[in-house]
């Protein structure tokens, strides 16, 4: 048995065609258009290199672009004040703090600074509680990507187990809310967790998003069973640089159904989901109808 792959990169320029096209056709209808502003503190090499991606892919779906680079010791204030006019800013729909922002700012604090509204990251507590209540919010963008995918392969998550490995708040609790909102039952380990093996043989989905190279092995899984992987970590391999996620892909996908791969599973949809986020911010922001697409059960294609 080989497991199915899960192709990220198709899905994502999926995503981004209906993003593209819906923004002309609201253009066209409205004059108006989305905007998407950036906020980068430093120069973090990993946090340039998603700044330009995700700005370079606004455009291309028809969205402002708006960058913001600070020097890394900027103050606390002067962000927050930065973040409040982009909140006041009516050509801007959406805004992304890129993180990790310098030891010396309160992420949280600047989080939270960000209108609802806004939050194209979805990382605002009001956001956050509006999820994990099961009502209409911002999801945050890979999880997002993660119920995209695995619609693909579950009709009906109803009866289905899922296992989550991993509670950041950026991916492990809002996919395990977003499962549990599903119908799954869900389960959550961690790095304190004592039995991840014998949890993860129960489980029809997997989830790992834990930031451990290699971590999930092939006898762990459950015949059949749909494996998300999100963990990006780099390596050294055969003394080359590697890039590898946080299952042991190759042995995996011979038990696994379907499996994302490290790179191009995961990686593209977060991105594409940032421009779902950012059309549905400003459809919400004018009263027009959102794009209808992700946590429904309709296939994307």
């Amino acid at each position: 048995m080989t497991a199915e792959l899960i192709d990220g990169k198709a899905y994502a320029e999926t995503v981004r065609a209906r993003v593209r096209d819906r923004v002309a056709a609201l253009h066209a209808d409205t004059g108006l258009t989305p905007g998407l502003a950036v906020v980068l503190v430093g120069q973090d090499p990993a946090s340039e290199v998603y700044v330009r991606s995700k700005g370079r892919q606004a455009v291309d779906a028809g969205m402002k672009s708006f960058e913001h680079r600070l020097p890394a010791d900027t103050a606390e204030a002067e962000l927050l004040d930065l973040i409040a006019r982009l909140n006041d800013d009516p050509h801007v729909h959406g805004i992304l703090v890129q993180l990790p922002l310098p030891p010396h700012l309160d992420a949280r604090a600047v989080i939270n600074a960000i209108s609802p509204t806004k939050d194209v990251d979805g990382f605002h507590i009001s956001n956050v509680g509006m999820v994990g209540t099961g009502q209409d919010a911002i999801v945050p963008c890979t999880p997002l990507g993660c119920m995209i995918m695995l619609r693909q392969y579950h009709d009906d998550f109803r009866g289905k187990t899922a296992l989550v490995i991993g509670h950041s708040n950026i991916v492990g609790k809002p996919m395990a809310r977003l499962l549990l909102n599903a119908d799954c039952t869900v389960m959550i380990a961690h790095k304190s967790s004592t039995n991840i093996p014998e949890l993860a043989r129960l489980a029809d989905i997997i989830v790992v998003a834990a930031g451990v190279p290699g971590l999930v092995r092939a006898e762990w899984i459950k015949p059949g069973a749909t494996v998300i992987d999100v963990g990006i970590n780099r390596i050294q391999r055969a003394g080359k640089p590697a890039l590898v996620g946080d299952v042991d892909f190759d042995n995996v996908r011979k038990v696994a159904g379907a499996i994302t791969p490290v790179p191009g599973g995961v990686g593209p949809m977060t991105i594409a989901c940032l421009l779902v986020n950012t059309l549905s911010a400003f459809c919400h922001q004018h009263d027009l109808p959102d794009l209808p697409l992700l946590l429904d059960e309709q296939d994307p294609s």
